[in-house]
């Protein structure tokens, strides 16, 4: 079995014809689109016509070169062939921005959406791509200003993104007389020895020191072109563009936020105890967050987690079953930590060749297990879109990382029926290992933030800044549940997930997907196989619905404070069964 993905269904290389001649359809395609914008020889309901279809071809070459350059770029972060690639395609895609503008903004002159649909099967297939850009429209800028941003962004908010990927994915740690990768010294935290766990959270936290200054510069250059657009366009925060974007009302971010902060005491109180079985007086210092708890000596080759994972999801969808097979026996995963390749995981969707590719660090543990199965979960999203109308393929954040959260639910389900009590407590504190990641962590992301949009206004953040913001929202997330002599100041600089000008609070998604999926589970249990087509409908659902409409579909009102209780009493439930065990 290959450990490395293969990209050859995609391209051969750089060199392959086929990319050059998609490179030359993309340039031709938006040149095209650009004019129709522009002609006036057509009725309204013929031009919107004419530019959904041409802006399904875009999408659908520009996705193609976008993954390769992408995937390429990800496990070869200092190849500057690669770097000019991406420059190449940002280049070519901001030329066409204005006329996407221009496009939106006509969209948003549509007299009735549902005349043009009772007469158009085109039209038909996206009233609510049309009903979202008549909303959106008022926050465009003219069509030459559109276009001007996006070139400056790729020298601006795009380029430090692109920095801060480079040091930390070439970062060199010095440890126990050896140089490492971030990412090396990263998957020790899960590592049995606690000596292993404080020595490499200590060289962890000495190597940032090495680029903590230029990513500072990195972090402060896009949040001020976030703050700048979203005056300009007329938000009055990043919040509130970022929750416009991803058609998610304020009511439901507020109702989701007010239960978490209810259930912080439940947390901590995990934490302390798991600091008590580890030795520690004052909560647990944060290099043992992530300290194995009970038997947890076992180890999975990349055959034994396959084996385990289909034999899993098995009972619960062939479909998913049968896409983790494909998953692993035709090279979609690139499994192993390596110089220049990023850290962390994720899941890209390859639709026009009906697959995805999947990017890991995997070191044989149960968590990296549980990451494998989470990407997979994006693949069965991905899947369940491949026959949906192009421009209605994609989620929001939020729901994006529902069917991934659900397969972490569903297999540690099913490792904990099988288990010893030792077991248990081990796969126990497994979960509550990503539920505080995903529930606290995730909170102290929102809040550092949030700060860093509000205090970055009116001054420059240091590095030593962002340490204090760091420290003081982890205090307000964590509370007593760490030793105050023991946090981590540099997690702003690790997390990619700030580093982009396009997408920001990449953070309250994943609590709401798994908070979310926590609900979804629940159902499934109560319902049976019922469940499952209503579940993968709900799924091909995503990119065409608000968020809490697709939410309706299942029968769960997000925008109330009780369905995010009800799923965080499971996770309360959990805790006492820790304590307990």
């Amino acid at each position: 079995m290959n450990t490395e993905w293969s990209l050859d269904e995609i391209y051969k290389g750089f060199d392959d014809e086929a990319y050059e001649s998609d490179f030359k359809t993309l340039e031709e395609v938006l040149a095209k689109f650009g004019a129709a914008v522009k002609a006036t020889d057509k009725e309204l309901l013929a031009k919107v016509e004419e530019l959904l279809s041409l802006e399904e071809k875009v999408t659908l070459v520009s996705g193609k070169l976008s993954l390769y350059i992408g995937l390429r770029q990800s496990v070869n972060t200092d190849d500057g062939e690669i770097m000019a690639q991406v420059n190449r395609f940002r280049k070519v895609i901001s030329a066409g921005s204005a006329a996407f503008s221009a496009a939106s903004k006509l969209y948003a002159t549509i007299p009735d959406i549902a005349e043009f649909a009772s007469k158009s099967e085109l039209v038909a297939k996206y009233t609510y791509k049309l009903e979202k850009a008549k909303e959106s429209a008022k926050h465009l800028l003219s069509d030459e200003v559109e276009e001007v941003i996006s070139q400056l962004d790729m020298t601006g908010g795009a380029a430090w993104g692109s920095l801060q990927t480079y040091l930390t994915s070439t970062l060199k740690v010095d440890y126990e007389g050896k140089v490492v990768t971030l990412s090396e010294i990263r998957n020790l935290a899960y590592s049995a020895d606690e000596a292993v766990r404080k020595s490499a959270y200590e060289a962890e936290l000495k190597a940032y020191e090495k680029i903590a200054d230029a990513v500072a510069f990195s972090l402060n250059n896009i949040k001020m072109q976030v703050n700048t657009l979203c005056e300009k366009r007329g938000y009055d925060s990043a919040l509130d563009m970022t929750l416009d974007n991803s058609d998610m009302k304020k009511e439901t971010l507020d109702a989701m936020l007010t239960a978490i902060k209810e259930y912080l005491p439940v947390f901590r109180k995990y934490l302390r105890k798991k600091g008590e079985l580890l030795g520690h007086k004052n909560g647990l210092p944060w290099y043992d967050l992530f300290a194995p708890i009970g038997k947890a000596d076992k180890s999975y080759s990349i055959d034994e987690a396959k084996e385990y994972l289909v034999n899993c999801f098995s009972g619960f969808t062939p479909g998913m079953a049968s896409l983790m097979k494909e998953a692993f026996e035709n090279s979609w995963i690139d499994f192993y930590p390596r110089k220049g390749k990023e850290g962390g995981a994720f899941c890209a969707d390859a639709a026009f060749i009906r697959q995805s590719r999947i990017l890991t660090n995997y070191d044989g543990t149960f968590g990296a297990v549980d990451t494998l199965a989470h990407e997979l979960g994006h693949a069965y999203h991905n899947r369940q879109l491949e026959d949906i109308a192009v421009l209605n393929q994609g989620a929001p954040m939020q729901l994006a990382e529902t069917a991934s959260t659900f397969n972490e639910v569903f297999l540690g389900k099913y490792a904990l029926a099988q288990a010893s009590d030792e077991e248990k407590l081990s796969l126990i504190d497994s979960d509550l290992k990503e539920q505080t990641q995903c529930i606290v962590d995730i909170y102290s992301r929102f809040l550092i933030e949030s700060a860093v949009f509000e205090q970055g206004k009116n001054r420059f953040l240091m590095a030593d800044d962002l340490k204090k913001i760091m420290l003081d929202a982890q205090r307000q997330s964590y509370g007593d549940g760490l030793d105050e002599n023991s946090m981590h100041p540099y997690m702003w600089v690790c997390k990619g997930h700030y580093y982009s000008s396009e997408l920001s609070y990449y953070n309250f998604p994943y609590a709401f997907g798994n908070l979310f999926a926590l609900g979804l589970y629940s159902l499934y249990k109560e319902e049976g196989d019922r469940f499952v087509p209503k579940y993968n409908k709900m799924l091909a659902s995503t990119g065409c619905h608000s968020i809490e409409d697709v939410a309706a579909t299942m029968g769960i009102d997000v925008t109330s404070p009780d369905f995010w209780r009800s799923s965080l009493k499971l996770i309360e439930a959990e805790v006492e069964e820790f304590c307990r065990l």
